[in-house]
C-alpha cells in the first residue's frame, strides 16, 4: 500500500515510510495537539520542516518535532505562541529570527489559534480579544500568568508539564495564594468552558482536578500529631462528593501544623457522629458545594454534640463552608468564604482551645 492510499473506509493512510519523516497527524499525536495547531505553527510563525518531499504532504524530521517541543514547552509556562515561536527560531538559528506575523484570530484550544479566519476578502479578521485568555477561549479575565500555562497545559492533557507549573505555582506563592489566585481561577474556566460547550470539556476538568489533588499531596508536611482538644475534622456532608477544595484546606492547616483527620466525599451521618465523638476535635468543617446537600440540621446536631467529663463538657466549633451553604447560613455558625478566612478561623478556635485545655 502506498503512502497515501486510501483504507478500508475511504481515509487516507498516515503512515510514513522509514527515513521519510512523520505526518502532520502523526506529529501532532505526539505533542498532545491539535494537527491544526502544527499547520498554524508552519504557517504563521514558520515552524514547519526544514525539507520538502514530493508532493503536498508534509515530512516532519526530529530536528523538526523537536522544535515544536521546544514550542510546547514554552507556550506551556504561559508564553504567549507568537513570542514562543521568536524564542525558538532564535534558538535553532544563527540568523536574526524571522518576523513573526501578528496573530488575528483568538485560540480555539490549549496553545493553538484558529486557522482560516478571514474576511470576504481573503484577509485575516482583527482580533477581539478579552481582557485575558488562557490561548484556549477560556476566558479568565486578570489574572496570574501562571494560570494561562496550567490551562494549556489541562487542555492538552499535558500531564508532566501540568504537574510542574502546579508545584512552581504552590512553590512561588504558597498554597493559600495559588490555590486562590491560581488554581481556582482556571478549574472555574475550565468549568464554564463545559458548561457552555455540551460537556465536550469533562475529562479535562477531571484531569486538572486529579492533578491538582497530586500537587497538594506531594507538597503539604506530614500530618501533625495529635494534640488533645486541638484536631480539625474536615467532611463532606452526605450525598456530596466535590473533595478539592477539603484537600486545599487540609493541605494548608497541615503547613500550620494542626492536627487533621479527613474524611472527603459523602460522608454518611452516622459515620460523621462517630468520626466527631472519637476524635474529640476543636472543630468540625463540613463542605457543601450544592445547596441540595447543605443541610442545617445536620450541621446544628453535630455543633449539639459534646463529650468529656460533667463538669467540663466540650463541644466542637462547627464550621459550614462551600457555597452550598449561601443562603442557608446556621445561626451560631461561623461561616467563612474563602480558604484564607477559613483558616484564620480554625487556627483561632484551635489556639482558644489549647489555652482553655488543662
Amino acid at each position: 500500500m502506498g503512502v497515501h492510499e486510501r483504507d478500508s473506509r475511504g481515509r487516507g493512510s498516515e503512515s510514513a515510510p522509514v527515513g521519510v519523516g512523520l505526518t502532520t497527524g502523526e506529529v501532532a499525536r505526539r505533542l498532545g495537539v491539535a494537527p491544526t495547531t502544527v499547520r498554524t505553527w508552519d504557517r504563521r510563525y514558520g515552524l514547519g520542516p526544514d525539507a520538502h518531499t514530493g508532493g503536498r504532504h508534509r515530512r516532519w524530521t526530529p530536528v523538526d518535532v523537536a522544535r515544536l517541543e521546544r514550542m510546547c514547552a514554552l507556550t506551556a509556562t504561559g508564553i504567549p505562541p507568537a513570542e514562543a515561536a521568536r524564542t525558538v527560531l532564535g534558538e535553532t538559528t544563527q540568523e536574526p529570527a524571522p518576523a513573526v506575523r501578528a496573530a488575528p484570530v483568538p485560540a480555539e484550544t490549549a496553545g493553538e489559534e484558529a486557522p482560516g479566519r478571514r474576511d470576504e476578502g481573503g484577509a485575516p479578521r482583527p482580533s477581539v480579544r478579552a481582557r485575558s485568555r488562557a490561548g484556549s477561549g477560556l476566558r479568565l479575565g486578570d489574572v496570574r500568568q501562571e494560570c494561562k500555562g496550567i490551562a494549556r497545559a489541562a487542555l492538552r492533557l499535558d500531564a508532566s508539564a501540568l504537574d510542574e507549573l502546579l508545584e512552581t505555582a504552590i512553590a512561588e506563592h504558597g498554597l493559600v495564594a495559588a490555590w486562590t489566585e491560581v488554581i481556582m481561577p482556571t478549574l472555574q474556566a475550565v468549568g464554564r468552558k463545559w458548561e457552555s460547550s455540551g460537556e465536550k470539556y469533562v475529562e479535562v476538568e477531571h484531569f486538572l482536578s486529579w492533578h491538582v489533588s497530586g500537587a497538594l499531596r506531594r507538597g503539604a508536611p506530614p500530618t501533625a500529631a495529635d494534640r488533645p482538644g486541638a484536631t480539625v475534622v474536615l467532611a463532606c456532608v452526605p450525598g456530596e462528593n466535590h473533595t478539592l477544595p477539603l484537600e486545599v484546606l487540609a493541605a494548608a492547616l497541615a503547613e500550620r501544623g494542626l492536627p487533621v483527620r479527613m474524611f472527603g466525599g459523602a460522608l454518611p451521618v452516622e459515620s460523621l457522629v462517630t468520626a466527631v465523638r472519637r476524635t474529640g476535635p476543636a472543630a468540625v468543617a463540613l463542605w457543601a458545594q450544592s445547596r441540595t446537600t447543605a443541610s442545617r440540621p445536620l450541621a446544628q446536631h453535630v455543633a449539639a454534640m459534646e463529650w468529656g467529663v460533667r463538669g467540663a463538657r466540650r463541644k466542637p466549633v462547627v464550621l459550614t463552608i462551600g457555597p452550598g451553604w449561601s443562603g442557608r447560613t446556621v445561626p451560631g455558625l461561623p461561616r467563612p468564604t474563602g480558604l484564607a478566612e477559613a483558616v484564620a478561623v480554625l487556627e483561632t478556635v484551635v489556639s482558644r482551645q489549647g489555652t482553655a485545655s488543662p
